[in-house]
């Protein structure tokens, strides 16, 4: 049986990402088919050459799987629509909030500055009032035109193409989670990007092992019917791949494999 590698949230992690792909050249070698489960941007420093990293594996032919998560689309959406918001962001914060982490995103891409916000009268929700930069002052708007000069268009259409799962006979790969119930196809996509509750406190027996990131953990962990991969990398936590044989599930460390169990 071929092993299946996956690698949880990167969240502009550079570093981590280059250490966790050695650590699965070191397990399974550099032909190793890996599955990685979304959200490359935000809160890290080095978003871009996350992507820029992704995008060479593809270009040489790895056998390479990207999920696509919910701050590569907010990142998305910013650039190429103006978009701050996304409506499953309760609180109302914007994107640029330090708590979601697109300040760090745009600075990888050389747009630095310090974001100033306001509250929307009407709806309360966070708004971008200004963007100050050492070359001037700038409202949402002109933000928005600085990243579509700066972001390369293949970095967009390469996270705007990815697919929201991936799986095998025995694993479903997805961002956040699926609706208890509900067979993948026809699952909501928002639900595949952004679902907590109830999918987390769910015991169903989804008929494949679910492998998840989006909700952050000390560690990654196991749950019996899913495993949550996000440790926290967009926390300066660890980055730790995993490796999976059927549904055998190990965590790869400078150590070596170590069986995570629920």
């Amino acid at each position: 049986m071929k092993p299946i590698y996956a690698i949880g949230d990167v969240h502009g992690q550079k570093d981590m990402l280059d250490h966790a792909l050695a650590l699965i050249t070191a397990d399974g070698g550099v032909d190793a088919k890996i599955v990685f489960v979304g959200d490359y941007t935000d809160r890290g420093p080095d978003s871009r050459a996350v992507i820029d990293t992704l995008i060479a594996g593809r270009d040489a032919g790895r056998d390479w799987v990207f999920i696509k998560g919910n701050h590569d689309r907010f990142f998305t959406h910013f650039v190429r629509y103006g978009r701050q918001h996304d409506a499953r962001v309760a609180s109302g914060i914007n994107w640029f909030n330090p708590r979601l982490g697109g300040t760090e995103t745009l600075a990888s891409y050389g747009i630095k500055g310090v974001m100033r916000f306001a509250q929307d009268r009407i709806d309360g929700r966070e708004m971008l009032e200004a963007f100050e930069a050492p070359d001037g002052t700038f409202d949402a708007e002109a933000l928005q035109q600085m990243a579509l000069t700066a972001v390369p268009t293949a970095h967009l259409d390469f996270l705007d193409t990815l697919p929201l799962w991936f799986e095998t006979d025995d694993l479903l790969f997805v961002h956040a989670g699926l609706r208890p119930g509900l067979p993948i196809d026809q699952q909501d996509p928002e639900d595949l990007l952004w679902i907590r509750d109830p999918f987390l406190t769910s015991d169903e027996d989804f008929g494949k092992l679910v492998v998840h990131g989006h909700t952050a953990l000390d560690y990654p962990q196991h749950f019996g019917n899913r495993v949550d991969l996000d440790g926290g990398a967009g926390y300066h936590r660890p980055l730790i791949p995993a490796v999976f044989e059927g549904r055998d599930c190990w965590l790869l460390t400078d150590q070596g494999r170590v069986s995570l169990t629920p």
